[in-house]
């Protein structure tokens, strides 16, 4: 049985996966969060949310669309990947995903042709069917200069008002740099906002958040203030490293036989324990014999 469901939780608290449910909003995640969401209303074009590994950018960008699922003005795609060989390829890949009609064999047409189907389909979308086309890009400081580019012809498609396509890039710092070398693409981002790690009392907050989440109701503290406080060290504020840490610490709680509450030497433990396994040059080579 898992550890969650021995201590009577209803969920998982510390789960890695991305969901949005379980994302602790910061001030710094509300701030980006919101200000998303109306440029997107506003129909601005461009926007570009920059963090470390392990910030929380996929959170944050399933957290979005979870919000743009509950309003029915949007259209929207999410690439996950973003490692197009060439032009033809992603927008063929638009073209798809946003489900537009396309009577001939997509691999035999040009991709003027393809321009042209997806602009009359954001011309439809926006001044037709009254709705908000958007795509949601993760990951993508993978993206070519050439669908880097790409994406740059695609906001030309505009009315005297806004634009007909709304993106919004989701990528590690790596991201900035590139986007610097295409300046006529970097001056088009309307929003940009750089992610940072958690504080020491958003560390404490996020824990508690996660764990009231997953159906926490005693009154008693799972984790105590020296505890959070080495969780919050060792994990440099980041939520990834957070997340690891706490439930990695559950865990250990649960085959204690008297302790009821993590402790600082416990998140010690945890931590010299995963130091020793991934740095010991024994258990390294047992466990690739194993």
């Amino acid at each position: 049985m898992s550890y969650y469901k021995i201590m009577g939780f209803d969920k998982e608290p510390f789960s890695t996966n991305p969901d949005p449910d379980f994302l602790y909003l910061s001030r710094e995640y509300d701030l980006a969060l919101t200000n998303i969401l109306i440029e997107l209303r506003l129909k601005r074009g461009l926007s570009a949310l920059l963090g470390d590994i392990g910030t929380g950018k996929t959170t944050l960008s399933r957290r979005l669309v979870k919000e743009l699922c509950e309003r029915e003005e949007f259209v929207f795609h999410t690439i996950l990947n973003p490692t197009f060989e060439n032009e033809k390829e992603f927008l063929s890949s638009l073209i798809q995903n946003f489900q537009i009609p396309f009577p001939q064999d997509l691999a035999s047409q040009t991709v003027p042709g393809m321009r042209d189907a997806f602009e009359k389909f954001l011309l439809h979308k926006n001044l037709t069917d009254r709705r908000t086309v958007v795509l949601l890009i993760d990951e993508a400081q993978k993206l070519s200069y050439e669908t880097l580019e790409s994406l740059r012809i695609l906001l030309n498609y505009e009315t005297n008002e806004f634009k007909l396509i709304q993106i919004v890039l989701f990528g590690q710092l790596e991201l900035y740099s590139k986007l610097l070398v295409i300046s006529n693409f970097y001056d088009r981002i309307d929003f940009k906002f750089v992610l940072n790690p958690l504080g020491l009392e958003e560390t404490k907050e996020m824990i508690s958040f996660r764990l009231r989440h997953a159906g926490y109701k005693d009154a008693r503290p799972l984790f105590d203030n020296d505890a959070v406080r080495e969780i919050y060290y060792y994990a440099k504020g980041y939520p990834r490293g957070i997340i690891r840490l706490c439930h990695k610490c559950l865990r250990m709680l649960t085959m204690s036989r008297t302790a009821t509450t993590v402790t600082k030497d416990m998140v010690t433990e945890v931590v010299q324990k995963e130091s020793d396994v991934q740095w010991n040059p024994a258990i390294v080579q047992q466990k690739k014999s194993s």
